[in-house]
């Protein structure tokens, strides 16, 4: 087994360009294992960058990692609200926005590790300005849901913004009522908004690692995954969360593990087809996940071989680490030379 030298990290407050740290990569590849060991090699705190992983209470379903896989590594942006409560992408930026801020104030790396795409791509790249949310509307929709069968929605955003459809999944209720709020509140499309903001803000100079495994190897740690889930407990955290009153309607409650758990408490389908869908789901939800972050720029792609151990792997992202930051220092006084030469004449 590799070892990893710890040699905790300081980076000048003053820094013009702020460092970050990135770690994506699609579910069960070992994000998590790898960000602890990253960040305890380096004595960073891991920011989490998980639109599940926000809601209290729902741990086993949404992959939390458990006191003694944190191995005493602060992570933050996790359990901000409860699973009723309302959240958004404007929400968590500005909570991340605040955390990193601390550390850059101490002169510590932040290092931000999750597989939503659309947070990291918000941190990173500014945030677009849509229509603010218009309840009675989405009330509206949600009734058309119900009256026209709950696949109505979609098709309806497949019909006026096929791009943002097919980077949706036909039960993600929230995110598709949002696209259509956008586009029957503007008039437009939300994907071409998006398009055309194309989030140029960038208040900070990132290092995004990808990590990336072969197809079966993956697949393979997502059965395992959902096995050690089911082992821990899924199927009761679902009905723990159902008797105190969080519905089946919640967004957190339609995340990949409750929905299937919830179909199978009520009667819709046995047990073993419970568990077959979770892990078609999770299958499907990783290859989302991999289309997302291969279409963004500038993500440096490390592959986790089957005979990789985590802190073999831990030791290659400690190098790129290293040579990012010397990197980041070496700008930063090029930049600081060249506005002397031109303040001196």
């Amino acid at each position: 087994m590799t070892s990893i030298e710890h040699s905790p990290l300081n980076i000048e407050p003053s820094l013009k360009a702020k460092p970050l740290v990135v770690l994506v990569g699609p579910t069960a590849v070992g994000k998590s294992r790898v960000g602890v060991l990253l960040a305890k090699a380096l004595g960073m705190e891991v920011l989490t960058a998980d639109s599940r992983q926000v809601f209290r209470g729902m741990d086993i379903g949404m992959d939390k990692p458990t006191p003694e896989e944190r191995q005493g590594v602060p992570h933050r942006l996790i359990d901000l609200v409860e699973p009723d409560q309302p959240f958004n992408v404007g929400l968590y930026r500005r909570h991340a926005l605040e955390e990193i801020a601390r550390l850059h104030g101490t002169g510590r790396l932040p290092l931000l590790v999750g597989g939503t795409g659309l947070y990291v791509r918000a941190l990173l790249r500014g945030l677009w300005d849509g229509p603010s949310a218009d309840w009675g509307l989405r009330r509206r929709l949600e009734a058309e849901a119900r009256e026209q069968g709950s696949d109505a929605l979609y098709r309806e955003l497949s019909r006026v913004d096929p791009a943002s459809a097919q980077r949706l999944h036909p039960h993600d209720h929230v995110k598709i009522i949002r696209a259509l709020e956008v586009y029957r509140l503007s008039g437009r499309p939300l994907s071409d908004a998006i398009h055309e903001h194309a989030f140029g803000e960038s208040p900070f100079l990132p290092l995004v690692i990808g990590l990336i495994r072969e197809r079966e190897s993956l697949y393979r740690r997502i059965e395992a995954r959902v096995d050690e889930q089911l082992a821990k407990g899924l199927l009761e955290e679902t009905r723990n969360l159902l008797a105190k009153g969080y519905g089946r309607q919640l967004g957190s409650m339609k995340g990949l593990g409750y929905r299937q758990m919830a179909g199978y408490l009520a009667g819709e389908y046995p047990y073993d087809e419970a568990v077959r869908r979770l892990k078609r789901d999770t299958r499907h939800f990783a290859k989302r996940q991999l289309t997302w972050f291969r279409k963004e720029p500038g993500v440096q792609w490390v592959t986790i071989e089957e005979r990789d151990t985590f802190e073999a792997v831990t030791g290659r992202l400690v190098e790129l680490v290293h040579r990012f930051l010397a990197g980041v220092a070496g700008a930063d006084a090029t930049e600081r030379r060249r506005k002397a030469v031109a303040i001196l004449g």
